[in-house]
């Protein structure tokens, strides 16, 4: 009997740009990594390695050019229904209410938001905590809250892949952490494929199943490694000494020039 086709593959992807001066720029090369059905991965690595630009391959909204992308063993060749993305800032449209923001994605779609999908985009609110703020202004809204607007908005359609890239890097200290609580909570009671990109390596430990460790540019795989912390994880985790081994580990690999 054989095992399902992976969720997302990359096999042997190559990413090169074309600069304005005809310069040509290496982003990936020879990147080759497989994410399950409801694993949660997150992607580490320095400034400039690629990270956002394998997101927006596994999205359809830029093409290798070399190797293959696929999404349930089928090659991506356009922008998918059933990824929703989150950016680094939920870029709200600031005519609508935080209720429109959610449902945005229905009208630019279908034209039209229908009573059943306003219905589900309240179910929404309330999963992320904003159920009262369905009629406010998203000026009136701090950073953390404006963030969790554009994961509901992200999850209206209820796709089977969450794409993050970086989704907490513009909030404060604080604001991050309690973010990032809030998705383990809104992940465990909705759970979708995650892969999560961000700089932080404290927050990568805490979230995920798998971390992918890159190189820098070109972007390629130096390590994958499996986090061993039990599920839930709470604020108890961050004092487990495997957190703080893992974390270090990383660091080592992320800030050694020896490192191989």
């Amino acid at each position: 009997m054989t095992s399902p086709p992976s969720v997302i593959s990359f096999n042997g992807v190559n990413q090169t740009f074309t600069r304005d001066d005809g310069a040509t720029v290496s982003a990936l090369e020879n990147l080759s990594f497989e994410i399950g059905k409801h694993e949660f991965v997150a992607v580490l690595g320095p400034s400039g390695c690629g990270k956002s630009t394998l997101l927006r391959l596994t999205a359809g909204l830029v093409f290798p050019t070399g190797g293959d992308v696929s999404i349930y063993g089928a090659k991506v060749t356009e922008p998918r229904d059933d990824i929703g993305i989150v950016f680094q800032r939920p870029t709200l449209l600031p005519w609508f209410d935080v209720l429109g923001n959610v449902t945005f994605p229905f009208r630019h779609k279908y034209g039209r938001v229908t009573q059943a999908e306003k219905d589900r985009a309240h179910d929404l609110l309330k999963l992320v905590g904003l159920e009262e703020f369905a009629k406010a202004r998203v000026e009136q809204l701090s950073g953390g809250m404006q963030q969790r607007v554009g994961i509901a908005r992200a999850l209206l359609l209820d796709p089977d892949i969450l794409l993050m890239d970086e989704p907490f890097s513009a909030l404060d200290a604080l604001s991050r952490d309690e973010m990032s609580f809030e998705l383990l909570r809104i992940w465990t009671e909705r759970p979708k494929t995650v892969l999560f990109i961000t700089h932080s390596i404290p927050e990568a430990v805490l979230l995920a199943d798998r971390i992918i460790v890159m190189t820098p540019r070109p972007g390629a795989v130096r390590e994958v490694l499996q986090v061993e912390l039990p599920r839930p994880r709470s604020f108890d985790s961050l004092s487990d000494p495997r957190f703080n081994a893992l974390a270090n580990h990383i660091r080592s690999r992320l800030f050694t020039r020896q490192a191989v």
